[in-house]
């Protein structure tokens, strides 16, 4: 004798396939929309900021609509202080850049525990930059969570 389903066991059916329908959703107007989702990783202002830079200005004029996340740490905040310039090159002028690219959308990210570890305060940090408990846990959220695209320049 075959044995009804509950009514638990139905509303457990019933809420699961509607999480996954709102999750397929999501998803469908994600792929709809055509906004690609890239996270920059920037441990390293010498070797990465104004490469970084860069391939996201790059980025952002082939594909406009790109939500683009720049997430950073360690070393890699440097370029987002005050006044801070390519050692390589004093002309380039790193706020003037984060400026243009923020007005296009892109969101810099900085490692609260890197400004701990490093003894620095919010206050030493162009307007441009936000903050971000921690780096690494933001990169491997906005990869696993939210499906972005990872970049190290």
């Amino acid at each position: 004798m075959q044995q009804l389903p509950t009514r638990s066991s139905v509303r457990r059916t019933l809420l699961a396939s509607g999480i996954l329908a709102a999750a397929a959703g999501a998803m469908a107007q994600d792929a709809k929309d055509g906004q690609d989702k890239v996270l920059y990783h920037i441990d390293d202002t010498a070797a990465q900021a104004t490469k970084g830079l860069r391939n996201i200005r790059n980025h952002l004029d082939v594909a406009p609509q790109t939500r683009i996340v720049v997430v950073t740490h360690a070393n890699g905040v440097d370029f987002l202080m005050e006044g801070a310039k390519d050692a390589k090159n004093a002309d380039i002028d790193y706020a003037a850049l984060v400026s243009a690219l923020k007005a296009r959308g892109v969101r810099f990210e900085v490692c609260e525990i890197t400004l701990r570890n490093r003894k620095l305060k919010k206050e030493q940090f162009i307007m441009d930059a936000d903050f971000t408990p921690s780096g690494v846990v933001r990169i491997a959220q906005l990869q696993n969570r939210e499906q972005f695209a990872y970049i190290k320049p």
